[in-house]
């Protein structure tokens, strides 16, 4: 409790403030930017996760591109994602959109590796670590 009245006590000196809709104080876990933060580490939201594993069979290029869009924000923990979703984005080319063994094949591993991304560990904040961003 004295380092969030130390926090919002440098919010008031410097003429900030917070918006209280947007804080959770003495929280288990929080949701931010689609994943779930807590003291086992950085997970995937379970709600981002069921409409894609729920996603039924693309009928054309509009549903294919909503479901590879679903995706999009968790490919980055998903091993060889590029791979997997290789034999669906083809299908994305103009007048190429065919659907076949292989790519029900893509589509259904796809789903499935999505809704088992793992649990991201927090760095050790008593050891000196590296942060990368492209951003």
């Amino acid at each position: 409790m004295s380092h969030i009245a130390t926090i919002l006590e440098v919010l008031i000196d410097n003429q900030l403030v917070a918006n209280w809709k947007k804080c959770q104080f003495g929280a288990v876990s929080i949701e931010y930017l689609g994943h779930i933060i807590s003291t086992n580490g950085v997970s995937a939201d379970p709600s981002k996760l069921e409409p894609m594993s729920s996603w039924p069979t693309p009928r054309n290029v509009k549903e294919l591109r909503g479901f590879l869009g679903l995706t999009e924000n968790y490919r980055k923990f998903v091993a060889n994602y590029g791979t997997i979703a290789l034999p669906l984005t083809q299908l994305l080319k103009k007048g190429s959109f065919q659907w076949s063994e292989e790519a029900e094949e893509a589509f259904q591993c796809l789903k499935s590796a999505m809704v088992s991304v793992p649990v991201l560990g927090l760095p050790n904040f008593n050891e000196p670590f590296v942060v990368e961003t492209n951003a």
